[in-house]
Parts: C-alpha cells; sequence; structure tokens
C-alpha cells in the first residue's frame, strides 16, 4: 500500500482526467439554456462523493442546486467545512480561445478549459485529497463538510437563504475557501478577505424604432449618447467614484498594512507586460495592490447597442443597455 505522499505523487494523470472530465460540463449558470449542464454537474459531484463514502444532499429552490456532502461523523475530530462552486463564467467571445473551452486541452502542463481556475480545479484538489487519504489510510483525521453550490458567479441567492435557514447544521470549527488567488508562482497566500459586488443593468429606450442619423440626427435624443454620458459621469477625473456617499463607510487603509503591501515583491512592469497594457488607471493616491484589494471600484462590464456588424450603419438606436458593477470593501 503506497503512503499518502506516494500515491498524490504518482496519480497526476488520473488526477487530470477526473478534472478534464469535470470541465467538460458547461455550467453556465447565467444562462438559461445551461439548466440542464448545471443539473448535470450537480449530479457528477454528488456521484463522486457517493463512491467515496460521503452522505450527499442536494439542495433545491429557486436556481441552481447545492452540493452538500458530508464525511461520517467521529465526534472526537474537529470539523471543517470546504466551500467551492461549480458554476462557471459565460465563455463569450468564443473566437478568442485557443481551443473551445469545453473541450478541455493539456499545454506546457497547464489544462486549459472554463472554469480550471474558477472554481472547479480548485474544489477538485480538496476532493481529490479527501479520495487520496482514505484510499491509502482508510480515514480521516477531520470531518469533513463540503458546500459546493451552482450560483456563486451570479450572486449566491440559494446558498445566502440556506444558511439564514440550516447554519446550524454546517457547524464547523474551520472553514476552507480556495476561490481566490496565490500572489504568484511559488508563492502561496492565505486570503484573509474578498471585495464584494453590486451589479446593475441599466435600459434606455429612446424613439419606437431605429432611426437614420442623416435624417433625424440631432433631432431627438440617442439612447447611446444620454448611456454613455450616464457612465461617464459616475468616475472623477481622479479615478474615484462619483456617486455621492460611496465612500462614507469605507475603512481607510492603515499605515501598517500599506506597508505590509509593499513589502510585497510586486514588479509592476512585469504586471503591465503580464496584461499587455503601458500603464494603469485607478484612484489617485493608491497603489495597484491598494486598488486591486483594499478600494472600491466601478467599472462597466457591458455595453450593447446599435448596429454591431461589419462596415457601416449610420443608425439611432432606439435601446441602449449597459451593464456595471461596483466592487465594494469593508
Amino acid at each position: 500500500m503506497p503512503t499518502f505522499e506516494e500515491y498524490v505523487g504518482s496519480s497526476h494523470d488520473r488526477f487530470d482526467e477526473v478534472l478534464i472530465d469535470f470541465l467538460k460540463i458547461p455550467s453556465v449558470s447565467a444562462a438559461s439554456e445551461h439548466a440542464g449542464d448545471m443539473e448535470a454537474a450537480a449530479a457528477w459531484l454528488q456521484t463522486f462523493f457517493e463512491e467515496i463514502g460521503f452522505t450527499v444532499e442536494i439542495v433545491r429552490g429557486e436556481g441552481h442546486p447545492i452540493v452538500i456532502a458530508r464525511s461520517p461523523k467521529k465526534d472526537d475530530r474537529p470539523t471543517v467545512l470546504v466551500y467551492g462552486h461549480y458554476d462557471v463564467q459565460p465563455p463569450e467571445p468564443l473566437e478568442l480561445w485557443t481551443s473551445p473551452p469545453f473541450d478541455p486541452q493539456v499545454r506546457d502542463g497547464a489544462v486549459y478549459a472554463r472554469g480550471a481556475c474558477d472554481n472547479k480545479g480548485q474544489i477538485l484538489t480538496h476532493m481529490l485529497s479527501v479520495r487520496s487519504m482514505l484510499e491509502t489510510e482508510g480515514d480521516l483525521p477531520v470531518n469533513v463538510i463540503f458546500v459546493v453550490e451552482g450560483e456563486e458567479e451570479i450572486g449566491s441567492h440559494l446558498l445566502e437563504k440556506y444558511l439564514d435557514e440550516h447554519a446550524g447544521e454546517l457547524a464547523c470549527d474551520y472553514v476552507v475557501v480556495s476561490d481566490s488567488a496565490q500572489f504568484g508562482p511559488g508563492q502561496p497566500a492565505i486570503t484573509c478577505g474578498l471585495r464584494g459586488i453590486a451589479y446593475f443593468e441599466l435600459r434606455l429606450r429612446g424613439a419606437k424604432r431605429d432611426l437614420h442619423s442623416g435624417t433625424f440626427g440631432g433631432g431627438v435624443t440617442n439612447p447611446a449618447n444620454v448611456l454613455v454620458e450616464m457612465l461617464a459621469s459616475m468616475r472623477n477625473p481622479d479615478g474615484s467614484v462619483a456617486v455621492p456617499g460611496f465612500y462614507d463607510d469605507v475603512i481607510p487603509l492603515l499605515d501598517e498594512e500599506r506597508k505590509q503591501f509593499a513589502s510585497l515583491p510586486f514588479d509592476e512592469q512585469a504586471y503591465f507586460a503580464e496584461l499587455d497594457v503601458n500603464g494603469a488607471t485607478g484612484e489617485e493616491g493608491y497603489t495597484i495592490l491598494e486598488r486591486r484589494w483594499a478600494r472600491p471600484s466601478y467599472d462597466v462590464n457591458g455595453l450593447d447597442s446599435g448596429y454591431q456588424g461589419e462596415g457601416a450603419k449610420t443608425v439611432i438606436p432606439n435601446t441602449a443597455v449597459a451593464k456595471f458593477s461596483f466592487r465594494l470593501v469593508p
């Protein structure tokens, strides 16, 4: 019987096969056409957990199911709750993918597919670790509860409701969440907080139909013009958010926190090169890491209006739509 370390060390290819099988499921929670795929992903998880001897509960409600799996409880051991999610972001624009998003490919030792890093790869690491320990040691040193939801990418509404009503059933000594990032290769990080979000969709409507700009331009309100003015008005020239009262409850960074951020080996030029940009914008008076980790922000996430096809079409659109969000901090 191999040791745990030997077993894990010799199982790389087998683990990749399991991950690839999981990644093939297009569990896009934001798209209604993938409702069946969301059920398939939850069923995939249920099968995995039942095969390793966990009891499984599928929590249903308005939205996509939560998979809760529990190891056989031992009263003399602490309980660890592992959180993750099986839903993924929409993969569009598809033309920018080197390989199809739900046809996982291994290149240079890495698996490329939608969800590989958010969050199927991370949650599967914990699942495979538990399975490996059970297969080599026959037991776990702790009680384990997995909570794997299907709505993290769209607001976790069902999970929030479940926690309000059943928090006692998930009582634990420790919570493990691997839905963040390490600072860099070989530089793991303990994440103690993430920015929250407030997400909005704004729709403007003008005339009853699209109009020709040569005939109506300057004589009717263009929803697209108004929309971009509204969106731009929410950002000050210094990069701060212009919404009144937005910063009233924001807790300022402590000097010690700023020193800790500054002590990290962050290479600004390498950061720009990795993103293929010439520089950074954002709230004045704060470093890039401070803006990313500890300050609120405002971003436009999507725009739709008028003609988007090849060539020109001089239309005044009758509708304009924007999706935008605010990242929030304590």
